[in-house]
This record gives structure tokens, C-alpha cells and sequence, in this order.
């Protein structure tokens, strides 16, 4: 690294990658400060310079060896900083510590028989909320959120013939149960009940995809669907409302097509926001039917709600928010892309499902493209296809947002 990059980077100030610290620190004060930016999203830490940017350079004879010790001593799982030396004058020399954001998070300090989970928020390292270090446990692949227990639900939560649809009809079990113990039993090795302080539960997993009435109990379950007349939210929307149904919806499979009996969220979503993102045709076909012209590709709207409903994050207690503009359809998906996975990994057709057990069950549907790979098989070229535009996805640490926007109208 060059010093003109360095004086730049001191002249900025600290900020959420950006650490400034004296080399003559106590050893747990640097590994806070490591622990906080690899939980996060990486950075560097600049030893050798006050918190006001005033340049004292390092004074240790060993440094590198110091912070290495302070790494395998303090820190764990283990990390592997980038160290290197910028000479500034004659007399002063910082030391570089760059970092890449953690894989195995969380992250923690272990000092004097504890361990503590620290995270960036602005410019300081805090201790992470209780919520905070479950969505690092989640990005480190070590909880499942989805097969937590639902407080206040039970078996009968359960939409039973929803579910019985599930395991007769969609995935062809040969052996229904028969009786409520039995039920409860396949529940159970399902991952939709769990048994918890000698009660049993709905796991999210199960009460999202068959619960009767998800949000009564989980109030980020279900869907927020919103339009304006206009390209920016107005203070009047057209239609503003919170839906509330399990995932899946009930077919009947008997004849050589399956028929819909009850829909789930995405066909019901699909039925409110109907009259928003299409138009009928004046005229009548031979059938005496108008046809139907979608301003976006259909079969990309639901791969981007489903997409969105099987990935989000349920440690967030939002709802997932769709929102029609006279330009565009805006899907937000609340959380932070899971572990490793970036936009272009994505967009690449990498495959990294948070839920599991609901992914699953929707790719029984065929809710779920078979590969996992649906924004790159059927989002981005239906989108080029029909709109001659690109889907626009903007990932940060509270969601992952899907833009479609309309074709542009030649002029």
C-alpha cells in the first residue's frame, strides 16, 4: 500500500472498515477490534495512529509478532490478517492490518475464561445484541432458524389437509398417518413440530408453509403488497395490504393436470397485484376471452416472490415488501445475503439456500426450480426476453432487493 493511499485513508476518519489504534494497546483491545470488523464485513486496522488521526507511528520492536500472538491467543475461529509495513518519515512507520469479512462467524475475544461476540456499528465496536449474534450464528451456518420453535402454536396450528395434501398427492408417501400421535410423529421427523421445555411447537418452517394463520404468531410471516400511481411512494398509495396464508397452496392431483383447489401465498399475492402489473385486451379471442398482456414476465414475478419467501431471513421482523411503481416492481427481502454469497455468485447460478427444510418443500411444488438456479435461468432472460432489461439487485445487511422494471414505451 502506498502512503499517499494511507494519508487519504487517515484523512477520512474512521468509519465501519476503518479502525485507527496505538501500537501500546492491551492484547484484548486489538482482538476486539479484529473480532468486530471479521463479523462484519471486514477492514483494516491501523496501528500506529491516534483516534483523532494524529500519525505516532508504531514504537514495537516485534509488532508483527505481537499481532500475531494477539490473533492465535485471542481470537477464534483462527483468522489470517494481511500485514504490512507503510513508511510515513524518517522517524514513523504504520502498521497495515487488513482483514476480509469472516466465513465462520461469529467470531468472538477470549479473555479471562470468557468469550465475547463483538460487531462494528459506525465507527465503534460494541457487543453484539442477542439478535445481532443470532444472525451471525445464522451467516456462520450454525443455526437454522427455520426449525425454531413458534411460542404459542401447537398440532393444531397445522393446516392437517394441507398437509395431508403435501405428503398423499405432492410427494406420492404411500403411508398417511392415521391417528393425531402419528401425525404429530411425521410432523416431528418433518422439522414442522418440535418439542421444546416438554411442549411441542410449529417450527417457523412449519407454521410459514402450513400453518393456518402464520402471522398471528409470527408477524413477519406473510407478505406486505404495496402500489403508487407514480415512480417514488406518494403519501396515498393505491392499495396497501398485509397477506396472510401458508406458503403452499392445495391441489387436487386426480386428473392428467393438477388443479388448484386452495391457494397459497404466491397465488394469492399473484391475484391482488393482478390488476396492477397487466392489462386486457380491448377485443375478445375465438374462445370469447380477453387475453391478458403482463407488464413483466410472469413466470419472473414468481420466481423473484418465491425466491424471496424460501431465502429470506427470520431473525428480521419485517415483513417482505413488494411494491408496484408506474416503472418498476420492487421485491425486498429482508436480511443480508447468507454466509459467502454475493450478487454475482448468484447471479453465476451459485446455490446456498438459508431454509432448507422450506426450500424443499416448495421445490416438491415446483414452486422451486429443480436446480436452484432460477434467477439465471428464468429471471434475468425472460426480463431481456419481454423488457429488453436486466433485473437490478441490491444486496446490503437488512435485505436483498429485486427490481423489475417495465419495457420503455418507444417514442
Amino acid at each position: 500500500m502506498l502512503k499517499s493511499e494511507i494519508l487519504e485513508i487517515i484523512s477520512n476518519g474512521e468509519n465501519s472498515g476503518i479502525e485507527f489504534k496505538r501500537d501500546d494497546i492491551r492484547p484484548e483491545q486489538l482482538a476486539k477490534e479484529i473480532v468486530a470488523l471479521v463479523n462484519f464485513q471486514g477492514g483494516r486496522i491501523l496501528l500506529g495512529v491516534e483516534d483523532d488521526g494524529t500519525i505516532s507511528g508504531v514504537q514495537r520492536d516485534n509488532a508483527e509478532e505481537w499481532v500475531m500472538s494477539v490473533v492465535r491467543d485471542k481470537v477464534h475461529p483462527t483468522v489470517l490478517p494481511y500485514y504490512e509495513k507503510v513508511k510515513i518519515d524518517e522517524e514513523h512507520y504504520i502498521a497495515v492490518l487488513t482483514f476480509s469479512p469472516g466465513i465462520s462467524k461469529p467470531y468472538v475475544v477470549r479473555h479471562s475464561g470468557r468469550e465475547d461476540i463483538y460487531i462494528r456499528v459506525g465507527s465503534t465496536s460494541q457487543i453484539a445484541t442477542r439478535e445481532q449474534q443470532m444472525r451471525l450464528f445464522q451467516h456462520g451456518g450454525m443455526l437454522h432458524t427455520e426449525v425454531l420453535p413458534v411460542p404459542g402454536t401447537g398440532f393444531e396450528n397445522l393446516d392437517l389437509s394441507r398437509l395431508e395434501n403435501y405428503l398423499r398427492d405432492i410427494i406420492k408417501d404411500p403411508m398417511i398417518p392415521e391417528t393425531r400421535e402419528a401425525w404429530i410423529n411425521r410432523a416431528m421427523g418433518l422439522g414442522f413440530l418440535t418439542e421444546a421445555t416438554g411442549e411441542m411447537y410449529c417450527t417457523i418452517a412449519g407454521l410459514v408453509l402450513f400453518g393456518k394463520t402464520p402471522r398471528r404468531f409470527l408477524r413477519q410471516a406473510g407478505l406486505r403488497v404495496f402500489g403508487f400511481a407514480s415512480e417514488d411512494k406518494e403519501y396515498k398509495a393505491l392499495f396497501d395490504q398485509i397477506l396472510d396464508a401458508p406458503l403452499v397452496g392445495r391441489w387436487d392431483m386426480t386428473g392428467s393436470e393438477r388443479t388448484l383447489i386452495d391457494s397459497g401465498l404466491i397465488e394469492r399475492c399473484i391475484e391482488v397485484i393482478k390488476p396492477f402489473i397487466s392489462e386486457e385486451s380491448d377485443s375478445v379471442d375465438q374462445t370469447l376471452r380477453r387475453n391478458t398482456h403482463w407488464f413483466y414476465p410472469l413466470e419472473a414475478i414468481r420466481e423473484v416472490f418465491i425466491n424471496a419467501l424460501a431465502h429470506r431471513d427470520w431473525t428480521r421482523f419485517v415483513e417482505i415488501e413488494i411494491g408496484i411503481y408506474i416503472n418498476r416492481l420492487e421485491v425486498i427481502s429482508p436480511g443480508a445475503l447468507p454466509n459467502s454469497m454475493t450478487i454475482e455468485k448468484m447471479i453465476s447460478g451459485q446455490r446456498l439456500p438459508r431454509n432448507l427444510i422450506i426450500a424443499e418443500v416448495l421445490r416438491d411444488y415446483g414452486y422451486v426450480d429443480n436446480r436452484g438456479m432460477g434467477v439465471r435461468t428464468k429471471v434475468i432472460p425472460l426480463m431481456k426476453a419481454q423488457n429488453t432489461v436486466e433485473p437490478v439487485f441490491d444486496a446490503n445487511e437488512d435485505y436483498l432487493k429485486t427490481v423489475l422494471y417495465r419495457k420503455k414505451e418507444a417514442e
